[in-house]
């Protein structure tokens, strides 16, 4: 997969996937019944971190130094 092209569906990943993520566990999480503070925070932290998952390899790489030529 190409740089440049990994590039951009990261962009497109963190620019549109992740806050529509988010928009969906919150409205999710709000329609359940109001669980303990500790546990709603176990829920967040758990699938705050879920949604990496899926798109480490596209992630993977991206922040590394740029070649000399």
């Amino acid at each position: 997969m190409n740089i440049s092209y990994r590039k951009t569906l990261a962009y497109l990943i963190l620019l549109v996937f992740l806050p529509t993520y988010i928009i969906f566990v919150v409205t999710i999480v709000s329609l359940l019944d109001r669980f303990n503070l500790w546990v709603e925070l176990i829920i967040y932290i758990v699938l705050g971190i879920a949604w990496v998952f899926p798109f480490k390899l596209i992630f993977k790489g991206l922040a590394g130094k740029k070649k000399k030529n």
